[in-house]
């Protein structure tokens, strides 16, 4: 029964927390203890409250999560979770996630709230708003990086952010892709905003947000501030993991008809995971 419990936090998600970690890695903090202390922390602390998200919107999407093919397997769609234990579930981890947020800093707590309450008006109605579904969860990504940064109180690049934004649609957009294509005509069975979504229409998106992604992160490296900012050219050092990283997910999502769930494949892929540690080895190097 435990399990079934632990499986409705969708603890394979939490991955998309290290995000946090973006605001201490590109400040030349990440190894100073008391901030690392508290950005772990946050991490835990967002870790619930996202669950908590994600219960909420199972149990709002209960019966059209039961005609997914995957989603069905959800703890609470299958009924191994009943939605009464799984309300409670949800408000304990929320209760707990935002005092938590409230007793580490108090801005980063106005964040955490921020983005709890716009996940659960995307769970009310916004998920049925065609392009801004994709852009309240792409958002949430960067309230993410933003609450890393306040929470240590250091300024977070702008292009960085920028970065963050696009690399967070590349995902989204992708994950909708799969969908669509997994369900094919009973997409709008289960959801009907699924029908506004055509497979060209998908394509012609990933295709800007890519090329969106490379041109900004390089652009990123390069910018006068961030050489200024790391007393180093060198940053551009790190673009090839990134431009390897983002052709290897084009490659799963398009010829191995993945990139329905972004933390499988980030967890699972092993090339993938490469590019991923040598990009984050290489950039600490060479801003350390």
């Amino acid at each position: 029964m435990l399990i079934n419990y632990i499986g409705a936090l969708r603890p394979r998600q939490w991955i998309k927390n290290f995000v946090i970690f973006a605001g201490i890695i590109f400040s030349h903090k990440f190894f100073e203890t008391d901030l690392i202390c508290k950005t772990i922390a946050a991490f835990i602390d967002f870790c619930l409250l996202a669950s908590s998200i994600y219960i909420i919107n199972d149990i709002k999407d209960l019966e059209t999560d039961r005609l997914h093919p995957v989603k069905r397997l959800r703890p609470i769609a299958s009924g191994k979770v009943g939605v009464g234990s799984a309300w409670i579930l949800a408000v304990v981890l929320a209760v707990i996630s935002l005092v938590g947020a409230y007793l580490l800093e108090f801005n980063y707590f106005i964040l955490a709230c921020i983005y709890f309450i716009g996940m659960i008006l995307y769970s009310m109605f916004l998920k049925h708003m065609v392009i801004v579904d994709l852009i309240i969860i792409a958002g949430g990504f960067v309230l993410r990086a933003v609450a890393g940064a306040v929470l240590i109180q250091v300024t977070i690049s702008s292009w960085l952010l920028v970065c963050t934004t696009f690399i967070a649609l590349f995902l989204v957009i992708s994950k909708r892709r799969h969908e669509v294509m997994l369900l094919g005509e009973n997409a709008k069975g289960h959801r009907k905003i699924l029908e506004e979504y055509g497979d060209k229409f998908l394509d012609q998106m990933i295709a800007i947000v890519t090329a969106a992604t490379l041109m900004s992160y390089m652009l990123y490296t390069v910018a006068p501030r961030t050489v200024k900012e790391f007393e180093t050219e060198n940053l551009i050092l790190t673009t090839p993991f990134v431009l390897y990283g983002i052709f290897r997910y084009l490659y799963l999502v398009y010829q191995k008809e993945q990139g329905g769930h972004p933390e499988r494949v980030l967890l699972e892929d092993l090339p993938l995971m490469a590019a991923i540690l040598l990009w984050v080895v290489t950039a600490v190097v060479i801003i350390y």
